[in-house]
């Protein structure tokens, strides 16, 4: 029996996964709409697909500048994603009709899809969105840039200026040291203590440490402060703790965490 083009393809590719960052900026308004709640809807979407598995979003800090057009904090939305390489098409197709369907009027929105295995040079894509942090940056510049390094980048409403911060989440995402994981985490009540063991065990925190990298022992204890949020640190998901005014170990508040 002769082997088809597509049958051999099809042998090579079997049970291998296409690891991908989904990154997408600029598409709610002041009114209307969350990219963060967007991102999230995407990745369920991913899922009941059936495509695979993904990771949870991150949002990553863009510069704030008069000459940059922004809802309210300029920043981008970013998952990992470990996929069947089959439905790179569907998904490109399935991503950009979401964003189309689901953005605020009036709203830019970016999409923005890359494939780690298709990327040569992926030092250049993290150098882009670290600019993005403190540069003003054109959409010409990100275009051109997507191309030399084979990455889906397209515009779906308005001005399409939602491809830059796109471009640049997907960067700093990969990066693995940038960006808080979106929403918030619910552990104990505030006030109550867990010791590190007990955090790790009751959610995906890979490590509690201090902001200046002092790792945490199992046995120490905690204050669960009224807001847990996690950050991205040597692309690992981490919850970051200050000593408080007892001089216990507490999660560090949002407003401690803004450098992130």
């Amino acid at each position: 029996m002769r082997v088809g083009e597509q049958d051999l393809r099809n042998f090579i590719n079997w049970g291998l996964k296409m690891i991908v960052f989904i990154s997408i900026d600029d598409t709610d308004n002041l009114e209307q709409g969350s990219t963060g709640q967007t991102a999230n809807g995407l990745r369920k979407l991913v899922e009941e697909k059936g495509w695979g598995s993904t990771a949870p979003v991150t949002r990553h800090q863009l510069l704030v500048h008069p000459d940059i057009p922004y809802t309210s904090h300029n920043s981008a939305m970013c998952f990992k994603a470990e996929l069947d390489p089959q439905v790179w098409e569907d998904l490109i197709m399935a991503a950009g009709q979401y964003l189309e369907q689901r953005s605020a009027p009036g709203s830019d929105p970016g999409l923005c899809i890359v494939r780690e295995d298709w990327i040569k040079n992926p030092a250049e894509l993290l150098a882009f969105g670290y600019r993005a942090k403190r540069e003003i940056i054109t959409k010409e510049e990100a275009y051109q840039l997507a191309q030399r390094l084979r990455i889906h980048l397209s515009e779906h409403g308005g001005s399409g200026q939602g491809i830059i911060g796109a471009l640049a989440g997907a960067g700093l995402r990969m990066s693995g040291n940038d960006g808080r994981f979106q929403g918030r985490l619910q552990l104990k009540a505030a006030g109550e203590i867990m010791t590190v063991e007990e955090i790790k065990r009751s959610s995906d925190i890979d490590s509690v440490e201090t902001m200046d990298a002092y790792v945490l022992p199992e046995t120490e204890e905690v204050v669960i402060g009224p807001v847990i949020k996690t950050v991205l640190l040597d692309h690992k998901r981490k919850l970051l703790v200050y000593r408080n005014q007892s001089d216990r170990w507490q999660n560090c508040s949002k407003q401690q965490l803004r450098q992130y």
